[in-house]
């Protein structure tokens, strides 16, 4: 996923890059991405379950990225990365986002706080599918040069009830392209998934 966003291909600057998992689970993800940049990259991620955090905060102290943050918290309902200085009104802007959420989350709505992550799309995502939920917060999260890759089931490039956002992402041009991915390739789900890059 790394590769096919650049991180391999960035030219240093003064300011840090920085890579953000809004679903970080046990942190492989953000690990391989940071691993694939020619110098140090800054990691950001928020995984929901307080165990797996701390997983994650491990696993990147074993990888040699101890400077990388990892927070617990509901990414929906308690977002941990803002922008300096908003008060945390303002969602935190990356250059990178790779991410592998949870498929077909239900009731994700639950404790929502909006932070304006849903405006423009046309309609919010369906409370019983928070696919397309996880891909407006992650769009949220991107710098305006940022790039994403994130990994959703097969049914976000056909779901009825997603079309009109789905609509709005190809007329904005916001999705750079999609790659098909087969079935049977996760553990627990059968069916096709693909790649979102954005």
């Amino acid at each position: 996923l790394a590769k096919v966003i650049g991180i391999d291909q960035i030219e240093e600057r003064d300011e840090d890059y920085t890579v953000y998992d809004p679903a970080c689970g046990s942190g492989a993800l953000l690990i391989r991405a940071a691993n694939e940049a020619p110098f140090e990259i800054a990691i950001y991620g928020q995984e929901k379950e307080v165990t797996t955090a701390g997983l994650a905060k491990m696993n990147l102290v074993l990888h040699n990225k101890a400077t990388g943050e990892i927070k617990a918290g509901n990414t929906f309902s308690a977002p941990q990365y803002f922008e300096p200085g908003t008060d945390d009104e303002v969602l935190k802007r990356f250059d990178f986002a790779v991410a592998n959420p949870p498929f077909s989350l239900k009731n994700w709505t639950d404790g929502l706080k909006d932070y304006g992550r849903f405006d423009g799309y046309g309609d919010r995502p369906p409370e019983k599918n928070g696919d397309f939920a996880w891909l407006l917060h992650i769009l949220k999260s991107l710098k305006s040069t940022g790039k994403a890759a994130v990994v959703l089931p097969h049914g976000v490039l056909f779901r009825n009830e997603e079309s009109a956002m789905r609509e709005k992402l190809v007329r904005s041009d916001t999705v750079e392209c999609v790659i098909g991915l087969g079935p049977n390739l996760f553990y627990n789900y059968p069916m096709d998934a693909c790649i979102m890059i954005c």
